[in-house]
Protein backbone atom coordinates (compact mmCIF):
# COMPACT_ATOMS: atom_id res chain seq x y z
CA UNK A 1 0.00 0.00 0.00
CA UNK A 2 1.36 3.53 -0.61
CA UNK A 3 0.44 6.49 0.61
CA UNK A 4 -1.47 8.98 -1.99
CA UNK A 5 0.17 12.03 -0.47
CA UNK A 6 3.84 11.00 -0.95
CA UNK A 7 2.49 10.03 -4.74
CA UNK A 8 0.84 13.36 -5.03
CA UNK A 9 3.89 14.78 -4.70
CA UNK A 10 6.48 12.55 -6.10
CA UNK A 11 4.43 11.16 -9.17
CA UNK A 12 7.72 10.74 -11.78
CA UNK A 13 9.53 8.78 -8.46
CA UNK A 14 6.53 6.76 -8.42
CA UNK A 15 6.21 5.52 -12.21
CA UNK A 16 9.72 5.29 -12.16
CA UNK A 17 9.38 2.80 -9.50
CA UNK A 18 6.80 1.33 -11.44
CA UNK A 19 8.61 0.91 -14.59
CA UNK A 20 11.27 -1.03 -12.58
CA UNK A 21 8.97 -3.21 -11.42
CA UNK A 22 7.51 -3.95 -15.37
CA UNK A 23 4.68 -1.92 -15.16
CA UNK A 24 3.48 1.18 -16.86
CA UNK A 25 2.80 4.39 -15.27
CA UNK A 26 0.11 4.38 -12.57
CA UNK A 27 -0.11 7.91 -11.26
CA UNK A 28 -2.14 9.50 -13.98
CA UNK A 29 -4.82 7.11 -12.77
CA UNK A 30 -4.27 7.29 -9.37
CA UNK A 31 -4.15 10.88 -9.51
CA UNK A 32 -7.03 11.46 -11.41
CA UNK A 33 -9.45 8.98 -9.08
CA UNK A 34 -7.74 10.72 -6.11
CA UNK A 35 -8.99 14.21 -7.10
CA UNK A 36 -12.30 13.12 -7.88
CA UNK A 37 -12.58 11.25 -4.88
CA UNK A 38 -11.40 14.02 -2.30
CA UNK A 39 -13.67 16.58 -4.48
CA UNK A 40 -16.76 14.07 -4.06
CA UNK A 41 -15.99 14.21 0.25
CA UNK A 42 -15.39 18.23 -0.33
CA UNK A 43 -19.23 18.61 -1.46
CA UNK A 44 -20.22 15.90 0.43
CA UNK A 45 -18.68 17.96 3.32
CA UNK A 46 -20.43 21.30 1.82
CA UNK A 47 -23.52 20.42 1.66
CA UNK A 48 -23.12 18.88 4.95
CA UNK A 49 -22.59 21.88 6.28
CA UNK A 50 -25.78 23.63 4.63
CA UNK A 51 -28.11 21.07 5.51
CA UNK A 52 -27.16 21.75 9.17
CA UNK A 53 -27.76 25.24 8.02
CA UNK A 54 -30.83 25.12 6.82
CA UNK A 55 -31.67 22.80 9.70
CA UNK A 56 -31.17 25.65 11.93
CA UNK A 57 -32.64 28.22 10.08
CA UNK A 58 -36.17 25.95 9.86
CA UNK A 59 -36.58 26.71 13.71
CA UNK A 60 -35.55 30.45 13.35
CA UNK A 61 -38.66 31.13 10.11
CA UNK A 62 -41.09 28.84 12.66
CA UNK A 63 -40.40 31.53 15.48
CA UNK A 64 -41.10 34.44 13.36
CA UNK A 65 -44.18 32.79 11.92
CA UNK A 66 -42.84 32.36 8.56
CA UNK A 67 -44.20 29.21 7.80
CA UNK A 68 -43.41 29.37 4.10
CA UNK A 69 -39.90 29.92 4.19
CA UNK A 70 -39.95 27.13 7.12
CA UNK A 71 -41.74 24.89 4.39
CA UNK A 72 -39.16 25.85 1.78
CA UNK A 73 -36.08 24.92 3.88
CA UNK A 74 -37.65 21.56 4.54
CA UNK A 75 -37.57 21.16 1.22
CA UNK A 76 -34.09 22.11 0.42
CA UNK A 77 -33.05 19.32 3.41
CA UNK A 78 -34.95 16.40 2.38
CA UNK A 79 -33.41 17.27 -1.18
CA UNK A 80 -29.63 17.82 0.28
CA UNK A 81 -30.50 14.37 1.72
CA UNK A 82 -30.90 12.75 -1.29
CA UNK A 83 -27.87 14.81 -2.79
CA UNK A 84 -25.77 13.40 0.00
CA UNK A 85 -26.56 9.83 -0.29
CA UNK A 86 -25.67 9.77 -4.12
CA UNK A 87 -22.37 11.79 -3.71
CA UNK A 88 -21.65 9.17 -0.47
CA UNK A 89 -22.32 6.55 -2.54
CA UNK A 90 -19.85 8.33 -5.67
CA UNK A 91 -17.33 8.69 -2.52
CA UNK A 92 -17.31 5.46 -1.67
CA UNK A 93 -17.60 4.29 -5.20
CA UNK A 94 -14.17 5.85 -6.04
CA UNK A 95 -12.29 5.13 -2.74
CA UNK A 96 -12.73 1.56 -3.31
CA UNK A 97 -11.70 1.79 -7.46
CA UNK A 98 -8.86 3.64 -5.59
CA UNK A 99 -8.04 1.07 -3.02
CA UNK A 100 -8.23 -1.97 -5.92
CA UNK A 101 -5.47 -0.37 -7.67
CA UNK A 102 -3.32 0.68 -4.87
CA UNK A 103 -3.62 -2.95 -3.64
CA UNK A 104 -2.45 -4.23 -6.82
CA UNK A 105 0.50 -2.83 -7.00
CA UNK A 106 3.75 -4.10 -5.91
CA UNK A 107 5.85 -2.07 -3.72
CA UNK A 108 8.71 0.08 -4.82
CA UNK A 109 12.28 -0.98 -5.23
CA UNK A 110 15.33 -0.02 -3.47
CA UNK A 111 17.59 2.57 -5.45
CA UNK A 112 20.63 -0.64 -4.86
CA UNK A 113 18.16 -3.54 -6.53
CA UNK A 114 19.33 -4.50 -9.76
CA UNK A 115 17.55 -3.67 -12.83
CA UNK A 116 16.15 -6.89 -14.99
CA UNK A 117 13.08 -8.55 -15.63
CA UNK A 118 13.91 -11.87 -14.14
CA UNK A 119 16.63 -13.95 -12.12
CA UNK A 120 18.69 -13.66 -14.97
CA UNK A 121 19.31 -10.43 -13.84
CA UNK A 122 20.40 -11.13 -9.98
CA UNK A 123 23.58 -10.62 -8.86
CA UNK A 124 25.70 -12.69 -6.52
CA UNK A 125 26.98 -10.88 -3.72
CA UNK A 126 29.14 -13.89 -2.26
CA UNK A 127 29.35 -17.47 -1.49
CA UNK A 128 30.15 -19.54 1.39
CA UNK A 129 32.28 -23.05 1.70
CA UNK A 130 33.28 -25.52 -0.87
CA UNK A 131 31.53 -27.53 -3.40
CA UNK A 132 32.11 -31.49 -2.10
CA UNK A 133 34.59 -34.00 -4.32
CA UNK A 134 33.04 -37.37 -4.27
CA UNK A 135 34.62 -38.95 -6.52
CA UNK A 136 31.50 -40.61 -7.42
CA UNK A 137 28.09 -39.10 -8.72
CA UNK A 138 26.53 -37.93 -6.32
CA UNK A 139 22.40 -39.14 -6.04
CA UNK A 140 19.46 -36.45 -5.73
CA UNK A 141 17.85 -36.54 -2.14
CA UNK A 142 14.74 -38.83 -4.18
CA UNK A 143 17.17 -41.51 -5.18
CA UNK A 144 19.14 -41.64 -2.02
CA UNK A 145 15.44 -41.62 0.26
CA UNK A 146 13.75 -43.89 -1.75
CA UNK A 147 17.23 -46.57 -1.71
CA UNK A 148 15.84 -46.20 1.84
CA UNK A 149 12.43 -47.10 1.76
CA UNK A 150 12.07 -43.73 3.75
CA UNK A 151 11.18 -40.87 1.17
CA UNK A 152 7.67 -42.47 -0.17
CA UNK A 153 6.10 -40.06 -3.03
CA UNK A 154 3.69 -42.81 -4.40
CA UNK A 155 1.88 -43.10 -1.68
CA UNK A 156 1.84 -39.88 -0.60
CA UNK A 157 -0.22 -39.28 -4.06
CA UNK A 158 -2.25 -41.72 -3.39
CA UNK A 159 -3.73 -39.97 -0.41
CA UNK A 160 -2.93 -36.47 -1.46
CA UNK A 161 -2.01 -36.12 -5.02
CA UNK A 162 1.30 -35.03 -6.78
CA UNK A 163 3.94 -32.69 -4.69
CA UNK A 164 3.43 -34.86 -1.32
CA UNK A 165 5.78 -36.98 0.09
CA UNK A 166 5.22 -39.21 3.30
CA UNK A 167 8.83 -39.50 5.09
CA UNK A 168 9.72 -42.53 7.14
CA UNK A 169 12.06 -43.91 9.84
CA UNK A 170 15.99 -41.95 10.01
CA UNK A 171 15.03 -39.22 7.17
CA UNK A 172 11.79 -37.99 9.07
CA UNK A 173 13.39 -38.20 12.10
CA UNK A 174 16.53 -36.28 10.43
CA UNK A 175 13.74 -33.59 9.17
CA UNK A 176 12.12 -33.46 12.66
CA UNK A 177 15.55 -32.85 14.11
CA UNK A 178 16.53 -30.25 11.62
CA UNK A 179 13.22 -27.80 12.34
CA UNK A 180 13.78 -28.41 16.09
CA UNK A 181 17.48 -27.02 15.72
CA UNK A 182 16.64 -24.08 13.76
CA UNK A 183 14.16 -22.72 15.93
CA UNK A 184 16.58 -23.63 19.01
CA UNK A 185 19.46 -21.89 17.17
CA UNK A 186 17.51 -18.90 15.85
CA UNK A 187 16.32 -18.20 19.66
CA UNK A 188 19.44 -18.63 21.45
CA UNK A 189 21.87 -17.74 19.85
CA UNK A 190 20.02 -14.88 17.36
CA UNK A 191 17.48 -13.60 19.59
CA UNK A 192 14.43 -14.38 18.03
CA UNK A 193 11.13 -14.72 20.23
CA UNK A 194 9.51 -17.92 19.48
CA UNK A 195 5.91 -17.37 18.38
CA UNK A 196 3.21 -20.25 17.98
CA UNK A 197 0.41 -18.94 15.60
CA UNK A 198 -2.71 -20.24 14.03
CA UNK A 199 -2.24 -22.23 10.48
CA UNK A 200 -5.96 -21.02 9.35
CA UNK A 201 -5.83 -17.17 9.27
CA UNK A 202 -8.86 -14.59 7.48
CA UNK A 203 -8.54 -13.14 4.52
CA UNK A 204 -7.71 -9.46 5.89
CA UNK A 205 -4.20 -11.18 7.29
CA UNK A 206 -3.24 -12.22 3.76
CA UNK A 207 -4.12 -8.80 2.48
CA UNK A 208 -1.95 -7.18 4.89
CA UNK A 209 1.41 -8.75 4.11
CA UNK A 210 0.43 -8.65 0.32
CA UNK A 211 -0.92 -12.31 -0.47
CA UNK A 212 -4.45 -11.03 -1.34
CA UNK A 213 -5.77 -9.56 -3.39
CA UNK A 214 -3.55 -10.61 -5.77
CA UNK A 215 -2.31 -13.66 -5.50
CA UNK A 216 -5.32 -15.61 -4.34
CA UNK A 217 -4.91 -18.43 -6.64
CA UNK A 218 -1.51 -19.48 -5.00
CA UNK A 219 -3.30 -20.05 -1.65
CA UNK A 220 -6.00 -23.07 -0.68
CA UNK A 221 -8.91 -22.09 0.81
CA UNK A 222 -11.46 -23.99 3.23
CA UNK A 223 -14.89 -23.92 2.75
CA UNK A 224 -15.84 -21.71 5.30
CA UNK A 225 -13.32 -18.76 4.20
CA UNK A 226 -10.40 -19.33 6.32
CA UNK A 227 -7.09 -19.56 4.46
CA UNK A 228 -4.15 -21.84 5.47
CA UNK A 229 -1.17 -19.78 6.02
CA UNK A 230 1.64 -20.06 2.93
CA UNK A 231 4.54 -18.87 5.28
CA UNK A 232 4.33 -17.78 8.77
CA UNK A 233 5.08 -14.08 7.76
CA UNK A 234 1.50 -13.76 7.54
CA UNK A 235 0.91 -14.51 11.14
CA UNK A 236 4.35 -13.14 12.84
CA UNK A 237 4.02 -10.08 10.92
CA UNK A 238 0.36 -9.43 12.08
CA UNK A 239 0.75 -9.58 15.53
CA UNK A 240 1.44 -5.69 14.96
CA UNK A 241 -1.39 -5.27 12.60
CA UNK A 242 -3.67 -1.84 14.20
CA UNK A 243 -1.33 -1.89 16.86
CA UNK A 244 0.35 1.78 18.00
CA UNK A 245 4.07 0.34 19.50
CA UNK A 246 6.63 1.98 22.01
CA UNK A 247 9.66 3.04 19.96
CA UNK A 248 11.61 1.79 22.77
CA UNK A 249 10.79 -1.61 22.27
CA UNK A 250 11.57 -1.43 18.62
CA UNK A 251 12.87 -3.95 16.70
CA UNK A 252 10.65 -6.67 17.74
CA UNK A 253 12.23 -10.16 16.15
CA UNK A 254 10.36 -13.30 15.96
CA UNK A 255 10.31 -16.63 14.60
CA UNK A 256 7.94 -19.33 14.69
CA UNK A 257 8.49 -23.12 12.84
CA UNK A 258 5.20 -23.85 11.18
CA UNK A 259 3.68 -25.95 8.33
CA UNK A 260 3.59 -24.33 4.85
CA UNK A 261 0.74 -24.84 2.35
CA UNK A 262 0.90 -23.36 -1.25
CA UNK A 263 -1.11 -24.28 -4.18
CA UNK A 264 2.30 -23.70 -6.48
CA UNK A 265 -0.21 -22.58 -9.37
CA UNK A 266 1.89 -21.76 -11.56
CA UNK A 267 4.19 -24.24 -11.20
CA UNK A 268 3.10 -26.55 -13.93
CA UNK A 269 6.11 -29.20 -14.73
CA UNK A 270 8.61 -27.59 -12.44
CA UNK A 271 10.53 -29.63 -9.99
CA UNK A 272 7.94 -32.61 -10.35
CA UNK A 273 10.37 -35.38 -8.94
CA UNK A 274 11.30 -35.06 -5.19
CA UNK A 275 10.68 -32.18 -2.32
CA UNK A 276 11.70 -29.59 -4.13
CA UNK A 277 8.10 -27.74 -4.83
CA UNK A 278 5.83 -29.24 -2.50
CA UNK A 279 2.16 -28.53 -1.69
CA UNK A 280 2.63 -28.74 2.21
CA UNK A 281 6.23 -27.95 4.13
CA UNK A 282 7.66 -26.83 7.29
CA UNK A 283 9.77 -23.55 7.68
CA UNK A 284 11.75 -21.59 10.01
CA UNK A 285 10.24 -18.04 9.76
CA UNK A 286 12.02 -15.07 10.93
CA UNK A 287 9.97 -11.79 11.16
CA UNK A 288 11.27 -8.49 12.30
CA UNK A 289 9.28 -5.13 12.96
CA UNK A 290 11.61 -1.88 12.98
CA UNK A 291 12.13 1.46 13.11
CA UNK A 292 12.50 2.91 9.83
CA UNK A 293 15.95 4.15 10.66
CA UNK A 294 16.48 0.66 11.41
CA UNK A 295 15.31 -1.91 8.35
CA UNK A 296 18.68 -1.54 6.71
CA UNK A 297 20.45 -2.95 9.26
CA UNK A 298 17.96 -5.60 10.26
CA UNK A 299 17.81 -6.71 6.83
CA UNK A 300 22.11 -7.66 6.59
CA UNK A 301 21.40 -8.74 9.88
CA UNK A 302 18.59 -11.64 9.54
CA UNK A 303 20.21 -12.05 6.35
CA UNK A 304 23.23 -13.50 8.51
CA UNK A 305 21.05 -15.53 10.90
CA UNK A 306 20.26 -17.57 8.16
CA UNK A 307 23.26 -18.13 6.54
CA UNK A 308 24.63 -18.89 9.96
CA UNK A 309 22.06 -22.40 9.78
CA UNK A 310 23.88 -23.29 6.27
CA UNK A 311 27.11 -22.81 7.75
CA UNK A 312 26.62 -25.16 10.75
CA UNK A 313 25.28 -26.98 8.80
CA UNK A 314 28.13 -27.18 6.39
CA UNK A 315 26.50 -26.85 2.87
CA UNK A 316 28.13 -24.77 0.23
CA UNK A 317 25.61 -21.41 -0.25
CA UNK A 318 25.71 -18.26 -2.55
CA UNK A 319 23.73 -15.23 -1.58
CA UNK A 320 21.83 -13.96 -4.55
CA UNK A 321 20.60 -9.54 -4.96
CA UNK A 322 17.01 -10.56 -6.49
CA UNK A 323 16.26 -7.80 -9.79
CA UNK A 324 13.39 -5.90 -9.87
CA UNK A 325 11.66 -8.40 -11.70
CA UNK A 326 12.26 -11.54 -9.56
CA UNK A 327 11.77 -9.93 -6.60
CA UNK A 328 8.25 -10.72 -4.55
CA UNK A 329 5.41 -7.81 -4.53
CA UNK A 330 5.57 -6.52 -1.05
CA UNK A 331 9.34 -6.44 -0.88
CA UNK A 332 11.88 -3.36 -1.53
CA UNK A 333 14.69 -5.56 -1.76
CA UNK A 334 15.39 -9.04 -1.52
CA UNK A 335 18.38 -11.81 -0.60
CA UNK A 336 18.06 -14.85 -1.79
CA UNK A 337 20.34 -17.38 -0.30
CA UNK A 338 20.92 -20.50 -2.88
CA UNK A 339 22.28 -24.12 -1.77
CA UNK A 340 24.28 -26.19 -3.51
CA UNK A 341 22.51 -29.33 -4.81
CA UNK A 342 25.24 -31.98 -6.24
CA UNK A 343 22.52 -34.54 -7.43
CA UNK A 344 21.29 -31.86 -9.59
CA UNK A 345 24.62 -29.85 -10.47
CA UNK A 346 22.77 -26.31 -9.30
CA UNK A 347 22.90 -23.87 -6.74
CA UNK A 348 18.47 -23.34 -5.47
CA UNK A 349 17.15 -20.81 -3.20
CA UNK A 350 16.52 -22.57 0.25
CA UNK A 351 15.96 -18.70 2.19
CA UNK A 352 14.54 -15.29 0.98
CA UNK A 353 15.83 -12.50 2.80
CA UNK A 354 12.79 -9.27 2.31
CA UNK A 355 12.63 -5.73 3.46
CA UNK A 356 9.59 -4.47 2.41
CA UNK A 357 9.91 -0.54 4.09
CA UNK A 358 6.33 0.17 5.33
CA UNK A 359 4.49 -1.08 2.60
CA UNK A 360 2.74 -4.05 4.74
CA UNK A 361 2.22 -1.62 8.11
CA UNK A 362 0.18 0.76 5.94
CA UNK A 363 -1.69 -2.36 4.88
CA UNK A 364 -2.20 -3.89 8.42
CA UNK A 365 -1.77 -0.08 10.27
CA UNK A 366 0.80 -1.22 12.23
CA UNK A 367 2.53 2.07 13.95
CA UNK A 368 4.74 3.20 16.76
CA UNK A 369 5.38 6.23 18.19
CA UNK A 370 8.63 7.85 20.10
CA UNK A 371 8.42 8.68 23.17
CA UNK A 372 6.59 12.17 23.99
CA UNK A 373 5.74 12.54 20.36
CA UNK A 374 2.11 12.88 19.40
CA UNK A 375 2.31 11.67 15.78
CA UNK A 376 2.62 8.32 14.99
CA UNK A 377 4.38 6.62 12.41
CA UNK A 378 4.46 3.60 10.29
CA UNK A 379 6.82 0.61 11.24
CA UNK A 380 8.89 -1.52 8.52
CA UNK A 381 9.14 -5.17 8.46
CA UNK A 382 11.31 -7.85 7.10
CA UNK A 383 10.90 -11.49 6.43
CA UNK A 384 13.07 -14.30 5.78
CA UNK A 385 13.61 -17.59 5.57
CA UNK A 386 15.86 -18.85 8.89
CA UNK A 387 15.34 -21.80 6.47
CA UNK A 388 13.11 -23.91 5.04
CA UNK A 389 12.90 -27.50 6.57
CA UNK A 390 12.36 -29.77 3.77
CA UNK A 391 14.94 -27.87 1.32
CA UNK A 392 17.72 -28.34 4.27
CA UNK A 393 17.04 -31.71 4.40
CA UNK A 394 17.52 -32.24 0.50
CA UNK A 395 20.96 -29.94 0.88
CA UNK A 396 21.57 -32.25 4.02
CA UNK A 397 21.56 -35.43 2.10
CA UNK A 398 22.75 -34.47 -1.09
CA UNK A 399 25.68 -32.54 0.51
CA UNK A 400 26.79 -35.13 3.12
CA UNK A 401 25.58 -38.54 1.15
CA UNK A 402 28.59 -41.01 0.52
CA UNK A 403 29.11 -43.57 -1.79
CA UNK A 404 27.36 -46.59 -0.29
CA UNK A 405 24.07 -44.28 0.25
CA UNK A 406 25.09 -43.65 3.44
CA UNK A 407 24.36 -39.75 4.82
CA UNK A 408 26.82 -38.16 7.47
CA UNK A 409 24.83 -36.24 10.07
CA UNK A 410 25.93 -32.77 10.68
CA UNK A 411 27.81 -32.47 14.13
CA UNK A 412 24.85 -29.41 15.07
CA UNK A 413 22.25 -32.18 14.76
CA UNK A 414 23.76 -34.98 16.42
CA UNK A 415 22.40 -34.19 19.78
CA UNK A 416 18.67 -34.30 18.17
CA UNK A 417 19.73 -37.82 16.67
CA UNK A 418 20.83 -39.25 19.86
CA UNK A 419 24.44 -39.01 19.06
CA UNK A 420 24.42 -40.40 15.21
CA UNK A 421 26.94 -39.52 13.15
CA UNK A 422 25.64 -41.31 10.26
CA UNK A 423 22.14 -42.54 8.80
CA UNK A 424 23.01 -45.79 6.89
CA UNK A 425 21.91 -47.76 4.26
CA UNK A 426 21.11 -51.02 6.03
CA UNK A 427 19.31 -48.68 8.96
Amino acid sequence: MFDLKWIRENPERFDHGMRRRGLDPQSPRILDLDARHRAAQTELQEMQNRRNAASKEIGQKKQSGDEAGAEALKNEVAELKQRMADKEAEADRLSEQLDDILLGLPNIPEPDVPDGEDEDANVCLRSWGEKPDFGFTPRQHFELGEQRGEMDFETAAKMSGARFVVMRGQVARLHRALGQWMMDFQTHRHGYAEIATPFLVRGQALQGTGQLPKFGEDLFRTTDDYWLIPTAEVTLANLAAEEILDAADLPQRYTALTPCFRAEAGAAGKDTRGMLRQHQFEKCELVSVTHPEQSGEEHERMTACAEAVLQHLEIPYRVMALSCGDMGFAAQKTYDIEVWLPGQGLYREISSCSNCGDFQARRMRARFRAKGEKQTQHVHTLNGSGVAVGRALIAVMENHQREDGAIVIPEVLRPYMDGQEAIHPDG
